[in-house]
């Protein structure tokens, strides 16, 4: 974490040395992980073996597999806003969809869990309207006070043009400042501008607490699989080629080329002093096979996410399936307190400036809903549901439902359609004719009782 006293300003050389930090971090550690992630592995890069040994480069990218599932399962399905102000609940829509926010989500939850944190930026775009977007840690980073609190204090957006030269932007809590490095960090005071958000205009979001990949633990396992089974792949290629050993007889060059295209060898004379057979090294495949067993068992077991591929994991269901999960499940909740955490001062940025058109205090108003992407047996849900009925609330009721996206939008539709079946005049006919029907009915045994 980069930190700055409050009463030091950033200026030319802080800022230079931070972006010197920063960028050895990135070269050292987030370029490996986004290397893992998109299957460049050690493996590829190790000294090539002589000529006349099998060289297989073999990687499994448990990295890709690992950050996929746990995304899927995390957000697979997109988060739901909860809102009972009925214009905050409209704006927050409009802004979702105005910046395609579901795959904004979705792609800082996969940075988060690459990297083990990711960043949000907010802005003002050219339509005067709320802009955002996401960056990973590879681009941008924060700089908070000494304080307990880690209150932000900059943030700073970097990229490197054509040319290689870097260019960058600095934010605090007021306004933004861009700079370039020729030689040196030069501020751009010409293009300095008020951005109108009462903080600095972005977020962090983490992984967990110790800003930890979801992968990143499970790093020399993955290499130590790739070399094992790189090298399994060598030992079929040494016995699909094994050399043969002929003792006892001297073969002319013609003979020798006619055993390797004819796979024949027939010699004549005292058989008992020849010897003929392939050169065999000791077999490890028992050896290996335990090994490349225990790492890919230990791969899933650490990173806490389930193997789905898994042949005995289709066969279970209902609570056993739940418990196969738990461990992805726990992974899931704690990140989802973390991602709640930065979707609410997101929404407290946002609604500070006054483009929004919103209170300052709106923002407490947007409640955050987590779904986690369980496989779904929707007879399972509706029976679960049916027994609800007269226990809980509608909105609970149908709140168990997987199928339901959004529960208000289904009582509002429910209640629509009550409301078209009672003023259908068909509808009204039927049921108000019955209605009458039974009044009467009742009415009858009372008149009579009475006049006797």
């Amino acid at each position: 974490m980069f930190r700055l006293e409050d009463e030091e300003m950033l200026d030319e050389d802080r800022l230079g040395r931070f972006l010197a930090l920063h960028a050895a971090e990135a070269t050292f550690r987030y370029k490996p992980l986004m290397d893992a992630y998109m299957t460049e592995y050690p493996i590829f890069r190790e000294p090539p073996k002589p000529k006349y040994k099998p060289d297989n480069r073999i990687a499994v990218n448990f990295a890709k597999y690992i950050v996929d599932t746990m995304n899927g399962f995390f957000i697979g399905i997109p988060i739901k806003l909860q809102c009972d102000d009925e214009k905050v609940a409209n704006y927050v829509e409009f802004l979702d969809q105005y910046n395609d926010q579901d795959d904004n989500n979705a792609e800082l939850a996969k940075i988060c869990s690459i990297y083990g944190k990711g960043y949000e930026m907010y802005y003002v775009d050219q339509e005067g309207k709320i802009g955002i977007t996401y960056l990973d840690p590879q681009e941008a980073f924060m700089i908070y006070d000494d304080s307990v609190l880690e209150r932000p204090r900059y943030f700073v957006r970097t990229y490197v043009d054509s040319n290689n030269v870097l260019h960058g932007s600095v934010s605090d809590d007021e306004k933004v400042r861009y700079f370039i490095q020729k030689g040196k960090i030069q501020f751009l005071d010409e293009y300095e501008t008020v951005h109108g958000f009462a903080g600095v205009p972005a977020t962090e979001y983490r992984e967990n607490a110790e800003e930890q990949g979801i992968f990143e633990p499970v790093m020399t396992m993955i290499n130590a699989y790739n070399k094992a089974i790189s090298e399994k792949a060598n030992d079929v290629d040494y016995f699909a080629d094994a050399y043969l050993k002929v003792l006892g007889t001297l073969l002319e060059e013609d003979d020798i080329k006619h055993i390797r295209d004819d796979r024949i060898i027939n010699f004549d004379g005292d058989i008992e002093k020849v010897i003929v057979e392939f050169l065999q090294k000791p077999d490890g495949d028992t050896t290996q096979e335990h090994l490349i067993d225990r790492l890919e068992r230990l791969i899933f077991q650490i990173s806490m996410v389930a193997d789905i591929s898994d042949e005995n994991f289709g066969t279970s269901s209902g609570i056993a399936l739940k418990y196969k999960l738990q461990a992805m499940s726990n992974l899931a909740k704690t990140k989802e307190r973390k991602f709640n955490s930065g979707m609410n001062r997101r929404y407290m940025l946002i609604f500070s400036n006054p483009v929004s058109g919103m209170l300052k205090d709106d923002w407490v108003k947007v409640k955050p809903i987590f779904t986690r992407n369980f496989p779904a047996n929707v007879l399972e849900e509706t029976q679960i549901a049916a027994n609800l009925d007269g226990i809980t609330s509608k909105r609970t009721q149908l709140g168990t439902l997987s199928i339901v996206d959004n529960v208000d939008d289904e009582l509002k539709r429910i209640e629509d359609e009550e409301e078209e079946s009672r003023n259908d005049p068909v509808m009204a006919q039927m049921f108000g004719g019955a209605a009458n029907g039974q009044s009467d009915i009742l009415e009858e045994p009372g008149d009579g009782a009475a006049e006797t």
